[in-house]
């Protein structure tokens, strides 16, 4: 392609990969920061993994509440006082 278009595909392109180049940098600077603070790489990718599984556990208890919410024809936030469970949660 030529004409405007293409060049401002590009402008927008490469400024994309700018942005990806600082967070990937501002990523390793962290990581150095757990690292010196005593925090291993396998520590930190067990806790990214139990952090997923805990995701995936709430969203299929959010789930599970709103079928029940449906059943009941209340409002999922009603029932959570029921399930000691805080609506900021």
């Amino acid at each position: 392609k030529s004409g405007p278009a293409a060049g401002t595909g590009e402008e927008s392109l490469h400024h994309e990969i700018q942005k990806l180049k600082e967070k990937k940098r501002m990523l390793e600077r962290e990581i150095s920061q757990l690292i010196s603070g005593g925090y291993s790489e396998d520590e930190m990718e067990e806790h990214i993994s139990l952090l997923h599984e805990y995701n995936d556990i709430k969203d299929v208890g959010q789930m599970l509440l709103g079928k029940l919410a449906v059943i009941r024809g209340v409002t999922s936030k009603e029932l959570y006082p029921e399930f000691g469970l805080d609506v900021n949660d």
